[in-house]
């Protein structure tokens, strides 16, 4: 696929990034400062709330200012919830793909000098990244199972990229995944880590936190090993949790309600 660089027909990746990153620092800085006017009103006349939101405005303001990302400003906790809404770009996480090969205009091999000059300026940030082979995974979208895994081989590329994008994303941004199964279909679902078991049933439907009574519970990896549902059961291998259980990631799960 084409690739769009900030600089048409010149590939810096680290240039790039520096460019994204400033334009993100500006137009946080406008949402700031434009919320910093609309409440400066309620903040002369000592509202709490508004003098907390502007405290941490202003040191928001601040980190911006020096063209740095408004998550690296020291916040309380509760000034992190006061500005929570205005969901400001450089407060949120993230995390670089990196496309390593395949193809004249991608990062080749690790001697180039952009790409060592990339990783440093990553590391030296303490960011998140990880290494995709975009035309290889673009080749292999359509091809699955164990064809898949042997082209990989053949291609010499280590690892699912694709995957591990997902499973980097899932950490980075907390989330976790759990297990419905039935005759007819086994399906995951997609929670924030600490979730309990009724917050864990709102993600398939309301009834399953408002009317929750008690949930049963197996590994994945248990009720694999078993090989059937009702196999697992035999074995004593399924639990029954209440309300104030805290799901883990890959359970498999039946609500009762």
């Amino acid at each position: 696929p084409d690739i769009m660089h900030v600089e048409e027909g010149q590939i810096e990746p680290l240039r790039d990034i520096e460019i994204i990153n400033l334009e993100l620092v500006l137009a946080d800085m406008q949402t700031v400062a434009k919320r910093l006017h609309n409440i400066e009103r309620d903040a002369k006349r000592d509202d709490k709330t508004a003098l907390l939101e502007q405290a941490a405005l202003g040191k928001a303001e601040s980190a911006l200012s020096g063209g740095a990302f408004a998550s690296s400003a020291h916040f309380t906790a509760e000034e992190t919830k006061a500005i929570k809404l205005l969901n400001l770009l450089t407060m949120k996480p993230i995390m670089y793909a990196l496309n390593k090969k395949a193809g004249g205009h991608n990062l080749d091999e690790a001697k180039d000098p952009r790409y060592a000059k990339l990783l440093q300026a990553l590391n030296e940030m303490h960011a998140i990244y990880v290494l995709v082979d975009a035309a290889i995974e673009g080749e292999l979208n359509d091809v699955a199972g164990d064809d898949k895994e042997q082209l990989r081989r053949e291609f010499g590329v280590l690892g699912d990229g694709v995957d591990e994008l997902i499973r980097s994303a899932y950490r980075l941004l907390g989330l976790m995944t759990y297990f419905t199964t039935g005759k007819d279909e086994t399906r995951g679902w997609t929670v924030k880590k600490g979730s309990t078991a009724p917050e864990a049933g709102a993600a398939i439907h309301s009834d399953f936190k408002d009317k929750f009574i008690r949930a049963e519970i197996v590994p994945s990896e248990t009720l694999l090993e078993a090989g059937s549902y009702s196999a697992a059961r035999e074995r004593g291998s399924i639990r029954t949790e209440g309300k104030e259980y805290v799901v883990k990631d890959g359970d498999v799960i039946e609500f009762k309600i």
